[in-house]
């Protein structure tokens, strides 16, 4: 082997959970290449392979051994090691003696804390086959994995059982007991279309061989990639537009080492079924991607992937056909059940249904939710009759929880609740609120489109954070089991993006008031603190810079709406020529007036100015400031900083020639007094010394 060369690491195993594939297939990718860096081995790109039976990763470029390592072994202090006349003591002796060489060939180190004698120990580099044992098993340990199992007699654990693996640098193979395995050269292709364990002949020659062999696509992001383009050839070929969702390609493509496109049809006759329904049925019973005409309307026609080419696409087909169509009875069973029993059943069921333990059931939950929704529609100035529509809203968002079709397709929660209240001769304003409650359901998602929608989904997810914080049940670490996180950060995406006035204290004051003595009530300034945490990770996302966060939240801005405007405000603030010299600025001047012990007065007396610089300032303050209060006043952060940076040229001048701390007590109270007002200008919106951190 030369000096560098490919690595390839294989684990082989039973099938894997498709919905963990890809991040388990991420993590060990990434877990190799930290242990090779920790072990100062270089390399070049990572690809990743992930299959249903397969974990791997190919490193390019790996060195094959380690480079020597020098340490510094430091010895006794020079002022120890040698005496008044230069000549060294026992103290130098025993070190050199201990390094095994003479007192010449020791040198010396200068900390903070004076001179020391040294010996650079030079330690050769391991060759890289020695530590991949060691770098794998780590890896593997280190896996975000939930449940392990075991199998066989062993004690060994992983999330399948494993039968093969493989590690080769370049063209050797390099031995290493994996997980109770013994690796090799061979891997094994298509569990059906090639059961024949095949030789590796290089790292480099893996995917190319398993694809032309093996009948298996290794690298998940090709086979993702091939797997849309044939749903998505198979629809126009049957004259539809397939619509691909994400979540289910990413889980067919963790089913699948050889995609094979199956196309189907059902009866016309379940197209009268709710289509949420259709979709759920056809997604979360069969893997299968739904097709729709041109104008977005469902066809009777599904895609599915097989993991075979069959040599009779036809029956394949068939069966599909034969699968689907009890699924579809079952649903519009669920539907037309549903149907009959009518709202007021619903609304009855939810009595019994409860929504945790210490808090009641699902029908106290909509009671909380519907007071809280007319709460909201008033402080935000709706009309009286969307008031009235907010509250009924709010009293049957939670009926269809108890429905048959809910009860089987959970994530159709809202969306059957929308159908089933618009059915019952309901406002259509109350259904499109009651079909938007759970929005935003994850990272990314759409907001409610509906004023209505808006404040149900606000009231619905701050009942929860409420209820779960007054019994503290708070999230810890991975585990939020109510996805307070999510809930809060849904709640302040509502807030922001649908530009809605509401201060986040009141709305949580107006929550507990709702749960009286269910709840601890004094945990209002721990959820707002908790609440306002997530809008860190949030603005992140769209570029906002960490100190540019930390400088508004410094401000404590209570309407998150408000909270937002600042941050663009300082965002564009940082990008003014004056914004550093301002920020340092500030930083100064709230340090001197955090070491005042004295009073300092709330206004400035010109008659006291000695310098011309401090003359400038004041009559600048005079100037800007009134047009600059009103800005802020009316939330027009960005344009009175953008004014207030025009001071930059006159507090610079006066700290490159005004004496602060004047010997005069009156003199020096009245420039404390003067920068006393500079400074609370700029921290109107926000405190920009962090700005310098």
């Amino acid at each position: 082997m030369g000096k560098n060369t490919d690595l390839l690491i294989e684990i082989g195993t039973e099938e894997l959970p498709p919905k963990f594939l890809r991040g388990l297939s991420d993590a060990f990718a990434t877990e190799i290449q930290k242990g090779l860096e920790k072990a100062t081995l270089s390399h070049g790109a990572v690809t990743v392979y992930a299959t249903p039976r397969r974990l791997g990763v190919m490193i390019a470029s790996v060195e094959t051994t380690q480079a020597e390592i020098f340490t510094d072994r430091r010895g006794p202090s020079v002022h120890v090691a040698f005496d008044a006349t230069g000549q060294p003591t026992k103290a130098a002796k025993g070190f050199a003696e201990s390094c095994g060489v003479d007192i010449e060939q020791l040198s010396t180190i200068k900390t903070n804390k004076g001179e020391w004698l040294s010996f650079r120990v030079k330690k050769a580099g391991h060759q890289t086959e020695t530590l991949l044992p060691e770098i794998i098993a780590t890896a593997l340990k280190l896996l975000p994995i939930q449940r392990r199992m075991r199998w066989g007699d062993g004690d060994i654990e992983f999330v399948r059982p494993v039968h093969w693996a493989v590690v080769m640098l370049g063209e050797k193979s390099v031995k290493a007991e994996i997980l109770g395995v013994v690796s090799g050269r061979h891997t094994r292709g298509h569990r059906f279309h090639q059961p024949i364990p095949l030789s590796i002949e290089s790292a480099s020659a893996y995917a190319p061989m398993l694809y032309s062999q093996g009948h298996v696509i290794a690298n998940y992001q090709t086979r993702l990639k091939m797997i849309r383009e044939l749903v998505e050839q198979a629809a126009y070929r049957c004259g539809g537009v397939a619509h691909v969702d994400q979540d289910l390609l990413e889980e067919v493509t963790s089913l699948v080492e050889w995609p094979v496109t199956v196309t189907g049809s059902f009866d016309e006759q379940f197209l009268k079924l709710p289509r949420d329904v259709l979709i759920a049925t056809m997604k979360e019973a069969q893997k299968y991607f739904h097709v729709e005409d041109t104008h977005g309307r469902l066809l009777p026609k599904f895609i599915t992937i097989s993991n075979i080419k069959s040599r009779n696409p036809e029956s394949v087909r068939e069966g599909n056909e034969r699968v689907i169509r009890p699924r579809l009875e079952d649903a519009a069973f669920f539907v037309q059940t549903d149907r009959r029993r009518g709202l007021e059943s619903f609304i009855q069921g939810t009595k019994s249904l409860t929504f945790q333990e210490k808090l009641g059931t699902i029908y106290d939950k909509a009671q909380r939710i519907s007071k809280l929704t007319a709460q909201i529609a008033i402080e935000i100035g709706c009309s009286q009759n969307e008031v009235k529509l907010a509250q009924r809203a709010g009293y049957l968002c939670k009926c269809d929880l108890v429905s048959n079709t809910v009860n089987e397709f959970p994530e159709l929660q809202g969306i059957m609740g929308r159908e089933y209240v618009l059915e019952s001769g309901e406002s259509r304003t109350v259904a499109e609120a009651i079909g938007e409650v759970y929005l935003p359901r994850f990272s990314g998602d759409q907001i409610p489109a509906t004023r209505i929608g808006q404040i149900l989904s606000i009231a619905d997810k701050l009942d929860t954070l409420v209820g779960i914080f007054g019994i503290k049940q708070l999230p810890k670490g991975d585990k939020d089991p109510f996805a307070l996180r999510r809930q809060s950060l849904g709640i302040l995406r509502i807030i922001i993006e649908s530009k809605l006035n509401l201060e986040l204290l009141k709305l949580i004051d107006a929550s507990i008031e709702l749960y009286g003595e269910l709840i601890n009530t004094q945990i209002k300034e721990s959820l707002f603190v908790f609440m306002t945490d997530r809008l860190k990770a949030y603005f992140s996302e769209q570029g906002i810079n960490a100190n540019v966060f930390a400088a508004v939240a410094a401000r404590r801005p209570t309407h998150p709406l408000d909270f937002a405007n600042r941050i663009i405000a300082v965002q564009q603030f940082t990008q003014l020529p004056e914004a550093t010299s301002l920020a340092a600025a500030t930083k100064r001047i709230n340090n001197i007036l955090k070491q005042c012990t004295d009073n300092i007065p709330e206004t400035v007396k010109k008659n006291l100015f000695e310098e011309k610089a401090e003359r400038k300032l004041a009559a600048e303050l005079d100037s800007v400031g009134p047009r600059a209060k009103e800005l802020l006043s009316a939330g027009n952060y960005n344009q009175a900083m953008t004014m207030l940076a025009s001071l930059r040229e006159s507090v610079d001048d006066f700290f490159d020639t005004v004496k602060v701390i004047a010997d005069s007590s009156s003199v020096r109270l009245n420039r404390l007094a003067l920068l006393k007002q500079v400074s609370t200008l700029f921290s109107a919106t926000a405190d920009i010394s962090y700005l310098q951190m």
